[in-house]
């Protein structure tokens, strides 16, 4: 009966504690990851930063400002997606619309003391101060093209007043205006400047064009939102809190990064938590097979068995990942924090709690708990009470034949994954599956890892035991005797080492080969760079007249979505763009090209990196299927595939292409490479002089440009070290978890042990010994397991099969491996040596 089962349980979980402990802090830090990543998914929806200067509209319209997708994550572009100003007008027509006004954007920088002071500022024109509303509390509003409004936070950092003058900088052109008025801002989170509506049109460089249409609407207009995308059609409209991220992109941007995040972090963490949950249950009730058989024998049936073995892992489950969402919540917390440093999010993303997070985390651990609880109790279930016991007494011979078949075909599987897609597969599946061959390694090593610690036994004994007398030996023989209980306290640990070498090491590989391809790729020897937002276009054509200087490469980056396969395999990827110009191009950037020539990079072509052309399945001479970084569609042909992608972009377009479709119109950098035979510093000094008129533009040399890229890309990384310290850090729960469970359900040994002859000293260099053949065994069998993915994704990224393994990384690895091993093994076997040792031999485990 079920009321009879579920007593049982209750009474098997309160009188044995202990065995139920490990289960129990599996599922509460499991239901904590899970819960985290549910509010970030949810915050993703429902967070976002309120509008500021758009508070007084009703609507606000603007441009798709993502590629929609079905039934998946809508990708964002790049850059602001703009407006024909034509659309005011139609806007301004629908009935119901009061008024419709325009709004554009300009980068401004603001000047003191003949330099930037480096904060962002955007211009607007005064016409939309009315979608704040913004007032004027001192002065008046500008009516000439060199009259400016500060609003008022802006004008205090910089000591200005109304009627005082003051230099502004759009790109790299400075002007001086007077300041005719100040304003009250709407909001602290993006300070403004307001000009002429004529000259913010003007200063975009794109008068065609405007950023948003803020929409004021008439009294009494109802379902005015639905009326404007009737009649204008191709417009994205904004009503309530999501005008915010018509206002700021990077809200936007921020909920996609944390959709994208939540979906793919989080469903691999539910499988590793339902895999570690799963096995730690597993343990459990092989620990309890005496007890099983006892039930068996006094005439339980399988069924009756499974039911309370169900009733124990629900109750345990339950408890767990209930009290483990309120953790849950406080690494939510920390883990926006942590984004906001490493600037991946704004520091004013809030997180959204509901209880749609927390439901679903107890639900996916309750899920997790009962299958593994069930997978667990089948074979128990199944065997006769004879046979349980003497499995409980000793561990059967050998491997069932289907185990030790599936383990030793996982084996030459994954060593093909590893070796095959690299060489044989072009683009971006070559890594992936050189990545996914470590995770049939781990399978093979689950499966194989009573032969696999036989035979590491074998090999490691006489080595790691030479000169340790009756404790190695008896460290040895327990070990020959018990291989399947040491493989499973070592299994956890040999995961978390593959996985952390795996995950750091892929990572390291791909960071190296980009810095190295970033340096050998970069030919020029001065740089021009801006403290602003960009450096004007104009300025390389103005440095071509230097003398001494032989090639000048203006450079401008974004990023653009590719689209290739058809039907349902139609796929995006988001690939780093940049564009050139094609000529003379050799002498200031080697992007390494291995067909093509780039110097028919003009017009509609582009050229790829080998990484993207393989996964595009693009050909020379053939077209891809491109969006700009504003959406904007092309269909370019291929001219050159190179090498260095990973370090200069993948994607290579005409820089006026792509600098026509980017929300600043500015350039990134501009590479200036020396006549040969010219005087080095001479032509540095007449680069210096040719900028001097220009406060936001800076001439650094070749080794500071790159060491500051390096520098600037530092952070980038910080949120793929975070996830995985989480991931690495719940193995390492699990690793610690099953070793102390393992260690302590020894304790009749050790008694037995003790009252044969040995003393307390000689059973605990007993479980030394044992403990160094678990750690060493799982940092070289993890090793081993993680070494083919690593040459893999190495062949697939760089073509050369030697991986980038920083050594003070590995001995850290190396390190908390032993740490952990030594840590659980060790204080788990004082623990079982406090009974004394007749009380020890009749206690219940």
């Amino acid at each position: 009966m079920l009321w009879l089962a579920v007593w049982l349980a209750g009474s098997t979980v309160r009188d044995r504690k202990g065995a139920f402990v490990a289960a129990f802090v599996a599922v509460v830090f499991g239901s904590a990851v899970i819960t985290a990543c549910g509010i970030l998914l949810e915050s993703s929806e429902r967070s976002g930063a309120p509008t500021e200067r758009y508070r007084a509209a009703d609507l606000v319209v603007g441009a798709p400002q993502a590629l929609p997708v079905a039934d998946d994550v809508d990708p964002r572009f790049a850059e602001r997606a703009t407006l024909p100003a034509a659309k005011v007008a139609e806007i301004a027509r629908v009935p119901g619309v009061r008024a419709a006004i325009a709004d554009v954007s300009v980068p401004v920088s603001l000047l003191t003391a003949d330099a930037s002071d480096g904060r962002p500022v955007l211009g607007h024109g005064w016409g939309s101060a009315a979608l704040g509303p913004v007032t004027i509390s001192a002065g008046r509003a500008p009516a000439a093209p060199r009259d400016v409004v500060l609003d008022a936070a802006l004008a205090d950092r910089a000591g200005i007043t109304a009627g005082a003058d003051v230099r502004l900088a759009v790109g790299s052109n400075t002007t001086t205006y007077r300041v005719t008025g100040i304003a009250v801002p709407p909001g602290s989170r993006q300070p403004a400047v307001y000009f002429t509506d004529e000259r913010a049109m003007e200063l975009t460089g794109r008068p065609d064009r405007v950023a948003v249409i803020g929409v004021l609407a008439a009294p009494g207009v109802d379902d005015l939102a639905r009326a404007v995308k009737d009649a204008v059609p191709g417009v994205v409209v904004y009503a309530g809190r999501d005008r915010g991220e018509a206002e700021f992109l990077d809200v936007g941007a921020t909920r996609s990064f944390i959709t994208e995040l939540s979906f793919a972090f989080g469903g691999s963490m539910v499988v590793v938590i339902m895999v570690v949950v799963g096995s730690t249950l597993a343990l459990s009730v092989r620990q309890r097979l005496r007890e099983l058989a006892l039930l068996r024998a006094i005439g339980a049936t399988p069924k009756q068995v499974l039911r309370m073995i169900a009733a124990e892992t629900v109750l345990v489950g339950a408890l767990g990942a209930v009290l483990g969402v309120v953790p849950g919540i406080g690494l939510a917390f920390l883990l926006r924090g942590v984004f906001v440093l490493a600037g991946a999010v704004p520091d004013d993303f809030e997180l959204s709690i509901g209880p749609l997070p927390l439901l679903a985390a107890t639900v996916l651990c309750l899920i997790g708990a009962r299958l593994g609880g069930w997978i667990a109790a089948r074979r128990a279930a199944r065997l006769r009470p004879v046979d349980a016991l003497g499995e409980a007494a000793a561990e059967p011979a050998r491997l069932g034949r289907i185990r030790l078949a599936a383990g030793l075909l996982l084996v030459p599987a994954g060593l093909a994954m590893a070796i095959v897609p690299p060489l044989r597969v072009p683009g971006e599946g070559a890594a992936e599956g050189a990545a996914f061959s470590a995770f049939l390694l781990v399978f093979a090593v689950g499966l194989l890892g009573p032969r696999l610690l036989t035979g590491a036994v074998r090999v490691l004994s006489p080595w790691l035991h030479r000169g340790s007398g009756v404790s190695g030996f008896l460290a040895t023989a327990n070990a020959r005797a018990n291989s399947r209980r040491l493989a499973a306290a070592t299994t956890p640990l040999i995961i978390g080492v593959t996985l952390a070498a795996g995950q750091l090491f892929s990572g390291t590989t791909a960071g190296a080969a980009a810095l190295e391809q970033a340096g050998d790729g970069l030919r020029a020897g001065y740089v021009v760079t801006a403290t602003s937002a960009g450096v004007s276009p104009e300025v390389a054509d103005s440095l071509r007249d230097v003398p001494g200087v032989a090639a000048v490469t203006p450079l401008v980056r974004t990023r653009t979505l590719a689209l290739f396969g058809s039907g349902d395999d139609r796929q995006i990827r988001s690939y780093a763009t940049q564009g050139v110009t094609g000529d003379r191009l050799a002498a200031t950037l080697d992007l390494g090209v291995l067909e093509g020539d780039v110097a028919d990079l003009r017009g509609d072509t582009v050229a790829l990196s080998r990484i993207a052309a393989g996964t595009l399945g693009a050909t020379l001479g053939g077209t891809v299927d491109l969006r700009l970084g504003d959406g904007t569609p092309v269909t370019p042909t291929v001219v050159a595939i190179y090498e260095r992608g990973l370090g200069l972009g993948d994607v290579t377009l005409p820089h006026d292409l792509v600098l026509a479709h980017t929300t600043d119109r500015l350039d990134f950098a501009v590479l200036v490479a020396a006549a040969p035979g010219t005087d080095a510093r001479a032509v540095g000094d007449a680069l210096r002089s040719a900028v001097r008129d220009l406060p936001t533009v800076r001439v650094s040399d070749r080794d500071s440009f790159v060491a500051a890229q390096q520098d600037a890309t530092a952070g980038e990384s910080v949120v793929g070290l975070v996830l995985n310290a989480v991931l690495l850090g719940y193995l390492a729960i699990a690793v610690v978890n099953t070793l102390v469970m393992a260690t302590a359900a020894r304790f009749r040994e050790f008694a037995l042990l003790r009252l044969v002859g040995a003393s307390p000293g000689q059973v605990r260099a007993m479980m030394r010994g044992e403990t160094r053949i678990v750690v060493v065994a799982a940092v070289v069998i993890g090793s081993l397991a993680a070494l083919p993915s690593l040459v893999g994704t190495s062949l697939a990224l760089t073509r050369t099969p030697i991986p980038s393994v920083p050594p003070p990384m590995y001995a850290g690895i190396v390190a908390v491996a032993a740490l952990l091993g030594w840590a659980a093994i060790m204080t788990a076997t004082r623990i079982a040596m406090r009974p004394a040792p007749v009380d020890a031999i009749g206690a219940r485990s």
